[in-house]
């Protein structure tokens, strides 16, 4: 059910920034600073590359990648997360293993095959999520590509499509209406404003389009992520560890909303990638698979063994520690960690200024 207001204000203040008790020195944080950068097989979010910052902490390795073009302050919430990770409580267990969803990024139709088997046994998928509505494509390009998709898998796999807000409401009302016949989960943030969101959903419900709404960046990049809920904007959230700050805030999230939850990557590494799956074992119920198969986009992870069980389409929620010789293969050199040096210390001043911790 939707979290009431007060709910909302009351959680709010407690999910952007860990307390000043919590937070290490900053010294502490880049004495165990690696900085990678990871080639992709195929392009993803419009990367080739993808950088991260990997802080060792008392707990292990902890995983700070947010995009190269967030500001300070949105990237503060991914090095909370970090702080969480690496310094903070442990959280509980209550699944040994969660299903994850094999992703597929705009690619023409011939291509489906070969970017799908990068997850594994065709036969093992169950979930995919297809990217729809990329820059410079139409709407037949989706189609195309989602018609390759069934063609491939059958009817029996569960597909979600995820438009990552590019639509218009009148765009996403009438793509919506036409890629229901390819029996779809949910969309993912097929429109920008929460308010658009429960128009749509009120819109497709009085058309009769049998297609779920979910909420991506409504939630991970607002300042007040329960507002979904407050409107009746989606019919499930997603929810990403590193851009929430951490587990416990994600969990909170969760909680409060009311709604189903998917957990999924942010482009992480197998630091990253652990650290979702531990997320999605923490939530009492998961209901969906959780996207967190996204390391099949890399050419080399920063681990041989990861969380990851491709056989299966399944991660496990462990701990996972960088291989050496794969920090120093992947290292991005004495620029680049320079720049990821002075981002971690303006998140790191932010963080105590809203925290209140002493410099």
């Amino acid at each position: 059910m939707p979290a009431s207001e007060s709910a909302a204000t009351g959680h709010q203040a407690s999910l952007v920034h860990p307390s000043a008790a919590s937070l290490p020195a900053l010294d502490e944080l880049l004495d165990g600073l690696r900085v990678v950068s990871l080639p992709m097989n195929t392009r993803f979010r419009g990367l080739t590359v993808r950088e991260a910052a990997l802080l060792h902490g008392p707990n292990g390795w902890g995983e700070f990648s947010p995009f190269l073009e967030y500001e300070t302050a949105e990237a503060s919430a991914w090095l909370a997360s970090a702080i969480d990770d690496g310094w903070g409580p442990a959280t509980p267990v209550l699944r040994e293993r969660i299903a994850i969803n094999a992703t597929l990024p705009a690619v023409p139709p011939e291509q489906v095959p070969v970017v799908l088997e990068r997850f594994g046994d065709l036969d093992a998928l169950h979930t995919i999520k297809v990217k729809v509505a990329e820059a410079g494509q139409a709407l037949e390009d989706d189609r195309a590509r989602l018609r390759a998709v069934r063609e491939l898998v059958g009817d029996s796999v569960r597909v979600r499509i995820d438009a990552n807000a590019h639509w218009s409401l009148s765009e996403a009302h009438a793509a919506l209406t036409q890629l229901a016949a390819f029996d779809l989960e949910y969309a993912e943030q097929p429109v920008a404003e929460v308010e658009d969101l429960a128009r749509l959903r009120e819109l497709l419900s009085t058309s009769g389009v049998p297609v779920p709404i979910a909420a991506d960046e409504s939630i991970r990049k607002a300042e007040d992520p329960l507002r979904v809920a407050q409107l009746g904007a989606a019919d499930v959230i997603i929810v990403k560890a590193q851009p929430l700050g951490g587990i416990r805030r994600a969990c909170e999230v969760v909680a409060a909303s009311g709604l189903p939850a998917v957990v999924s990557s942010a482009l992480d590494t197998a630091v990253g990638i652990a650290l979702g799956a531990r997320l999605a074992a923490a939530l009492p119920s998961l209901d969906h698979a959780c996207g967190l198969g996204t390391g099949a986009f890399f050419d080399h992870d920063v681990a041989r063994a990861t969380a990851v069980d491709h056989a299966s389409l399944a991660v496990r929620p462990v701990r996972v520690t960088p291989d050496p010789d794969r920090l120093d293969q992947l290292d991005a050199g004495t620029s680049r960690t320079g720049w990821w040096r002075e981002r971690i210390t303006a998140c790191h001043r932010h963080l105590v200024r809203t925290s209140g911790a002493d410099a």
